[in-house]
């Protein structure tokens, strides 16, 4: 049975593989569920960066997304090799006497490894449509107060024709216009989670509410949603159904310079395929200098800078989460499902 390989996401703890001295044969470890290729690659030689060559080197391993349980893997200290399955037989296989610290090593990498998931909290934010409407927005608070927390009274433009006295909506701060990194299209407005409120007196055009909950400061102007509960929801990862290729375009604090546990934006959503819990790698085309170039050179290999893993799906856009960051990520990096 096909297992998913995290590939850029093997963040467990794992015990130092240390190779007997004068070892001449390399160890064989059989692959299990949960394991991947960046995690085998950081584990046993201790460079995470292992990976793709390893890949490329074997053609068994027809999709980097899939390895398998079972397959066998020899284990030298500076080189990883998949076995062929014709050599996959008994005999192939060392098994170091109890007492040597090659056994204990054997022991411990044995150990199946716990697929990784990814929470959702809710307070990640979201871009929306530059034509979306709110379902109500704040006008003004008790006292003329600029800012507003939890407890504190606030006026709506939501009337009874819609909603009555009792009714819940989440409050979100409506950011600047987000423009495409590339080619400077409008892509919408970031939308940034603020509380919670209940309506508590209704007219007809307009009614006051109370704040329920509060994690940043409220003022005049937020954008009033439907009430959803933020709760944390365990995201496992999900292969891509088709093959996707966007960009980065937006950060939550707006920085440009972005590294792993940032929360972003891409120009990706379900419109285009893109579903909650794909992996996706940030990479970045490599640039030299055409003076040193003899001959012709259509493509040199892509530069493989980390990770993300989509969290929350719109029709044109989504919210995810940059999981691994080899290098310093940028707003504006490209994004794709597949890698080589």
């Amino acid at each position: 049975m096909k297992i998913r390989s995290l590939l850029l996401l093997a963040l467990l703890a794992v015990p130092t593989v240390i190779f007997a001295a004068g070892q001449d044969e390399p160890t064989i470890y059989v692959i299990k569920q949960g394991d991947t290729l960046w995690g085998l690659s950081e584990r046993f030689i201790k460079d995470p960066n292992y990976w793709p060559n390893m890949w490329a080197k074997n053609g068994q391993v027809t999709n980097p997304h899939f390895i398998y349980p079972g397959q066998k893997v020899r284990i030298f200290p500076d080189r990883l090799e998949f076995i062929p399955k014709e050599r996959t037989e008994a005999a192939d296989v060392k098994k170091p006497a109890a007492t040597t610290p090659a056994a204990a090593v054997a022991e411990a990498i044995q150990e199946v490894a716990a697929e990784k998931t990814y929470t959702l909290y809710g307070t990640e934010g979201f871009l929306v449509d530059k034509d979306f409407k709110p379902a109500g927005v704040v006008i003004g608070a008790q006292h003329d107060r600029i800012v507003t927390g939890i407890d504190d009274i606030v006026y709506t433009d939501i009337g009874s024709a819609q909603h009555a006295g009792g009714d819940k909506f989440s409050i979100f701060s409506r950011d600047v216009v987000v423009k495409h990194p590339i080619n400077n299209e409008e892509m919408g407005y970031k939308l940034i989670p603020l509380g919670s409120l209940q309506l508590t007196d209704v007219e007809q055009k307009s009614s006051r509410a109370i704040i329920t909950s509060s994690s940043k400061e409220i003022t005049p102007g937020a954008y009033l949603l439907p009430y959803k509960e933020s709760r944390r929801k365990e995201i496992a990862l999900k292969n891509t159904r088709v093959d996707l290729k966007g960009y980065i375009i937006e950060s939550q604090a707006g920085a440009s310079i972005l590294a792993s546990g940032d929360i972003v934006y891409i120009d990706l959503g379900s419109s285009q395929g893109a579903e909650v819990g794909n992996m996706l790698y940030v990479v970045r085309d490599v640039t030299i200098d055409q003076q040193y170039v003899q001959g012709r050179i259509d493509k040199l290999p892509q530069e493989l800078l980390g990770a993300l893993v989509i969290l929350d799906t719109g029709k044109k856009t989504s919210t995810a989460l940059i999981v691994k960051s080899i290098d310093t990520i940028y707003k504006g990096d490209r994004i794709i499902s597949q890698t080589k």
